[in-house]
């Protein structure tokens, strides 16, 4: 690994974000941090991934949802401290890194299948749920 990779590992470690894998044609569920005068809410931006782009701590992803009709995209940078949580809905079954050709599609055409999950996939879900549960347990405990 170059200085370069080292560093950016460095600061990802330091941000401590636990952000799940995803790809575009994920749909997926962005938890921002709005700042309304002095109170702070979250508020949930849901919608299809549709890129991804840069590595390393500048890696940033284009979330697409349609809004009262209307197509509404949104950039975020993947460990910004705007990003509350990230979470993944239904996975997508797509061929391509970059889905802007849906921004011409409207209605059916612009469905995405969903990915079929095999047995060891649905396996390690199920583990990990577990496990996180059982972790949420015994820090309640203390």
């Amino acid at each position: 690994m170059n200085l370069i990779q080292t560093l950016d590992a460095e600061q990802a470690a330091r941000l401590n974000k636990n952000n799940p894998e995803f790809s575009p044609g994920d749909t997926i569920i962005v938890n921002v941090k709005v700042k309304e005068g002095e109170r702070t809410r979250v508020q949930a931006y849901e919608g299809v991934c549709i890129a991804k782009n840069g590595g390393g701590i500048n890696e940033s992803f284009t979330v697409r949802k349609i809004s009262y009709g209307e197509g509404v995209e949104r950039v975020f940078p993947l460990f910004s401290p705007m990003i509350e949580s990230i979470s993944v809905v239904r996975r997508g079954k797509v061929r391509r890194a970059k889905l802007y050709y849906l921004r011409d599609r409207r209605g059916k055409s612009a469905r995405i299948a969903e990915k079929a999950e095999t047995a060891a996939e649905k396996a390690a879900r199920v583990e990990a749920k577990t496990a996180k549960k059982a972790k949420a347990k015994a820090d309640a405990a203390k």
